[in-house]
């Protein structure tokens, strides 16, 4: 099996000596839709060579899924089609093969890791007719000498007891582990190109750099060109060679990762670049933002197809830009790239972020004291077991500040928010709001206090009902909680409420499909301020945001709560987001509290070993400062919370772990001054 484990990551070496294993030549998709014709992929070029990570960029619906779609000959029919362009692979036309040639050629000598797994993997077959499949249609195997491949792929991508594990199905697999088979059906029949689309979106910090360290260490072992299609440019900086920017349907930007993070030259990859927060830096202004929406791909804009929205638009700009040829391979579609750094430092600085007003002394607007919640699940037979989803939280959360939870899936964040608003009941413990017991508080009592407690879920689109407008989605608790006396007034809080987070008033006529996800989650918010709350639990609200959208929304975040002294308990597992967000941040492992402080403190000195290693495993995007670290992974993932390890439930997965790890239960206690650790080395 291979180790995953302190692999130093050497830059591939410059591409240009060898011949590209596939190169996309002016690529045009287009799609018929009921509204006209969309051109998702207009003129794109990009090449991959063997053993190389390159990268694909932008925001959602710039066309670089299309773009892997195209390749894989997977578009959907007849209303997708290439319309122009080539893909070669190797000295082949894929654009030109049959569908049975394509199919030859997919799986084989091509493959593709999809986004979600779950909706990848056939539910009704076991693990090991899926991976026995390939092998058996593409390399002839007979059924005994594809099960022994198969148990030998299992372990390759680090799976442990691989000859059970394939009479299982999909079902009984965590969300890390099935991505992990589906790299291993990637790899069935030695391919020379993986397209990775999305890979790691679902998964926590810990579980993304374990997939993404053995994909990296895979392609360089066994020189397979690797092609990632991501949002997250942390992962870019740690694991890419060469990366490509798109927007709206064309490249804009292309080089090393070193060139484009060190000195971009398009006006856009700036801007996704300073839109993203920092792990490796404490909280200094708000984040950069790009204004505006992409154009629409049914009549995209003649020119610049960015410059609606580039601080450093000009005339010139009027004109289709090409894409310049910078030093050394980089290449720009700006006609103002020379101007880029004096532009730049043209610009004011973004404001600093102001500082919590100390309490002196005054209550916390929110108590949680030793918070515990059991679920009795079916285990089989009729017998049931017992998950203590949450055990023994405790935290205060001062008014006008940001508290931040983090921690992998399934450690009791999420069951800790719904029990702080009694969508869930709690088990034992208490939650003082205001200084009322949510759990003793009548439904009249609990009627008022959900006028001061509000929330904004991770998914708008499901929270929000697809049949009301979003006029209506805004007036119905104002009406129903007379906070305004008739429609018309409904109407014009509405409106109110519509500009503070950043939209038009015109949007109340239009329904959440016709939003973009970031107008999604502004309209959430804007349904939370409705009621006039002075608490808002956050849960996971920007996690399936594009970068420059996740900006828009902390920024709003964080200017909601200096002008209306707005609480906030924001729960995420991106920490880097956190950081930026947050004054206090509580660490949550199944279900404990294993480390609480201050936001700076935590991340300058992290005591706890889970800490550690989260942030270990945090990419930061930054290519100089990730060559020099060596990956840190994690080893294993969270044990079930139906058979817990005894005593620190961390100690199966520390590497400082004893023998006295595996009896003792380590109370949370106060290390430093306002700096909380449940561990008994310290």
């Amino acid at each position: 099996m291979l180790n995953t484990l302190d692999i130093a990551r050497p830059v591939a070496a410059r591409p240009s000596a060898q011949a590209p294993l596939l190169s996309v030549e002016n690529l045009r998709v287009e799609f018929d839709t009921s509204r006209g014709r969309v051109r998702a992929v207009d003129g794109v070029s990009w090449n991959v060579y063997p053993g190389e990570t390159m990268a694909i960029v932008g925001e959602s619906g710039c066309g670089k899924s299309v773009s892997a779609l195209a390749v894989m000959g997977l578009l959907a029919k007849p209303a997708g089609r290439v319309a122009g362009g080539r893909i070669m692979f190797g000295d082949r036309d894929l654009t030109k093969l049959s569908t049975s040639q394509l199919r030859e050629l997919r799986g084989r000598d091509i493959a593709m890791v999809f986004q979600e797994p779950m909706t990848s993997l056939n539910p009704v077959l076991s693990i090991g007719m899926q991976l026995a499949e390939p092998l058996r249609i593409h390399l002839g195997m007979n059924a005994q000498e594809a099960r022994e491949r198969s148990i030998e792929l299992l372990g390759l991508v680090g799976i442990a007891d691989a000859a059970r594990r394939l009479d299982q199905y999909p079902h009984q697999f965590s969300g890390g582990m099935r991505q992990r088979v589906m790299i291993a059906i990637a790899l069935t029949c030695n391919p020379k190109l993986i397209i990775a689309d999305e890979p790691t979106t679902a998964l926590d910090v810990t579980i993304q750099a374990q997939v993404l360290e053995l994909m990296k260490e895979l392609s360089q072992k066994l020189g397979i060109a690797l092609v990632i299609i991501t949002h997250n440019l942390g992962i870019v900086a740690r694991y890419a060679d060469r990366l490509t920017v798109m927007y709206a349907g064309r490249v804009v930007e292309e080089g090393t990762a070193e060139q484009l993070f060190a000195r971009p030259r398009h006006p856009y990859t700036l801007g996704l670049l300073r839109s993203v927060p920092r792990l490796d830096r404490p909280r200094a202004g708000l984040l950069d933002t790009i204004d505006g929406l992409p154009p629409n791909l049914l009549a995209p804009p003649t020119g610049c197809r960015f410059a609606e929205r580039c601080f450093l638009r000009a005339a010139a700009c009027e004109a289709d830009p090409p894409l310049f040829d910078l030093a050394e391979g980089q290449r720009s579609a700006c006609h103002r790239h020379a101007k880029l750094e004096q532009a730049l430092a043209a610009r004011p600085a973004a404001p600093p972020l102001p500082e919590a007003a100390p309490s002196d002394g005054e209550a916390p607007l929110l108590s949680v004291r030793a918070l515990r919640k059991d679920f009795h699940v079916p285990v089989g037979q009729g017998r049931h077991g017992l998950v203590r989803a949450v055990d023994d939280v405790s935290f205060d959360v001062p008014r006008g500040t940001t508290l931040g939870v983090v921690g992998e899936s399934g450690c009791g964040k999420t069951t800790v928010g719904r029990m702080i608003l009694r969508l869930t009941p709690q088990t034992s413990g208490e939650v003082l709001f205001e200084g009322t017991d949510i759990a003793s508080a009548s439904a009249e009592a609990m009627r008022k206090l959900r006028l001061r407690m509000q929330v904004v879920f991770q998914d708008p689109f499901s929270s929000l009902n697809p049949r009301m407008s979003i006029g209506d989605t805004l007036n119905e608790p104002q009406l129903v909680y007379r906070k305004a006396r008739n429609r018309r007034e409904a109407d014009e809080r509405s409106a109110e409420l519509l500009r503070r987070v950043g939209l038009v008033p015109e949007m109340a006529s239009r329904y959440p499909h016709q939003l973009s996800g970031g107008q999604r989650q502004r309209v959430g918010i804007a349904r939370a301020l409705a009621m006039q709350p002075s608490f808002i639990v956050c849960d996971e609200p920007v996690s399936a945001l594009d970068v420059s959208v996740q900006a828009q929304i902390m920024n709003l975040l964080t200017d909601l709560q200096n002008s209306l002294g707005m609480t906030f308990l924001f729960i995420a597992h991106d920490l880097a987001v956190v950081r930026h967000i947050s004054q206090r941040i509580v660490v949550m492992y199944l279900g404990r509290v294993v480390e609480a402080a201050d936001c700076d403190d935590l991340y300058r000195e992290p005591l706890h070993p889970y800490t550690q290693a989260l942030l270990d495993a945090a990419p930061v995007p930054d290519p100089t400062i990730e060559r020099q670290r060596a990956a840190r992974v994690l080893k294993g993932e969270p044990p079930s919370p139906l058979n817990p390890p005894s005593g620190c439930t961390y100690h199966t997965r520390c590497p400082r772990a004893t023998a006295e790890c595996a009896g003792i239960v380590p109370p949370l206690r106060e290390v430093r001054p306002g700096h909380f650790a449940a561990c008994i080395k310290l």
